[in-house]
């Protein structure tokens, strides 16, 4: 009875249950860097909506102070244009 458990235990590494075992974690590493990858894809494509957003914001709010510094220069002129008026 010994001799045929040890034979079940040591048969190398073409014994079908070690293949099966070595494939088993192969496929589990496998599934962990597919699990890391598609993580950090998520980030990756989150980041970039963010960044996306980010930088319509920051265009939007660079003309709008191109407007405001317009309207500044226009009333600028316009108060200097009185104050000369009202000076004379």
């Amino acid at each position: 009875m010994e001799d045929i458990k040890e034979d079940k235990e040591d048969r190398g590494t073409l014994d079908l249950t070690f293949l099966i075992e070595e494939h088993k974690k192969q496929i589990w590493e496998y599934k962990q860097k597919e699990a890391n990858w598609l993580k950090t894809d998520n980030i990756l494509q989150g980041s970039k909506k963010i960044i996306d957003e980010l930088s319509t914001k920051l265009v939007g709010l660079a003309r709008r102070i191109q407007e405001l510094e317009y309207d500044n220069a226009t009333y600028k002129k316009e108060i200097d244009k009185m104050l000369v008026e009202k000076s004379k």
